[in-house]
């Protein structure tokens, strides 16, 4: 009577260790595959393998497009900003069977093993320096012309003013992945690009006459730089989105420091949002 069970046991114990050999083979989570950055094309066109890998995006925070926010509109013409971000890391990798954006936190392996720096993947920061432009007062007034945001492979896009940003940092990512893959983000219901991939230089679509002022080593008071400012001129505040480095200033104006400690891009422009947001008597 015992010979069944020892033939019962055998088999279980088999089974388990197939299992447990299915499970070691199975592919680490942190294998990603770099992607290069998008190219800009004419057109509106999208290849079918374009639409396929974004149908694996496992974020679809924009497939039925983004909310926007109620426009202000009083008919009079008023002095607005643009921000200029650069040095943003989104860099868009394979991740198993989905695209993701690349970040210190669940690719930290990946990046090692690339002989990277995991700390150069901030996304974060990017994403928190929009939420300050767009939570803020200046924002919805209606005194935010534009934002450019330009990436460290030298991808650069706009975001239109009147933009519900993602809260969450998940959905953010799930964002960013889509719109470097398709070049463009739509509004609900709606054809409007919110969010689109640009050609470069930024300086193409800066207005005419506009200053630009890059935050850096002249040390200012903020709010006495921006009231002497001429409200004929469009200001244009150029901020660094990375987690270290120097950015390019080539094309900046003024090259100035705002404080005498070293600030995170979004606290830099909470700054300039207040400072602004004073000279122009908005409560």
């Amino acid at each position: 009577m015992g010979r069944p069970y020892a033939v019962k046991g055998r088999k279980k114990k088999r089974k388990l260790e197939e299992a447990a050999a299915a499970s070691d083979a199975a592919p680490p989570v942190e294998e990603a595959e770099e992607l290069p950055p998008p190219e800009v094309r004419s057109g509106e066109e999208k290849s079918s393998e374009e639409d396929e890998a974004a149908a694996g995006e496992e974020e679809h925070a924009a497939a039925d497009g983004l909310p926007i926010l109620p426009r202000t509109v009083d008919g009079k013409r008023r002095p607005g900003a643009i921000f200029v971000l650069e040095r943003a890391c989104l860099e868009v990798g394979k991740v198993g069977k989905t695209m993701q954006i690349l970040n210190s936190d669940d690719h930290a392996n990946y990046l090692r093993k690339q002989n990277r720096n995991p700390a150069d993947y901030r996304p974060d920061i990017i994403h928190q320096a929009l939420l300050a432009i767009f939570d803020s007062p200046l924002t919805k007034a209606g005194r935010l012309q534009a934002v450019y945001v330009r990436t460290e492979k030298g991808v650069l896009f706009e975001i239109k003013p009147h933009v519900r940003m993602p809260r969450t940092f998940k959905r953010f990512c799930g964002l960013m992945s889509q719109l470097l893959q398709k070049l463009s983000i739509t509004a609900v219901g709606k054809r409007e690009k919110l969010l689109n991939v640009v050609k470069n230089p930024v300086t193409r679509y800066l207005p005419v006459g506009a200053r630009l002022s890059f935050s850096a080593e002249k040390s200012v008071n903020l709010f006495d730089y921006v009231a002497k400012s001429n409200d004929d001129e469009p200001l244009v505040f150029v901020v660094g989105a990375m987690a270290h480095g120097k950015i390019d200033k080539e094309y900046t104006d003024d090259y100035i420091q705002i404080c005498n400690y070293p600030l995170s891009a979004a606290c830099c422009l909470n700054r300039i949002c207040s400072a602004l947001e004073q000279k122009w008597n908005i409560q």
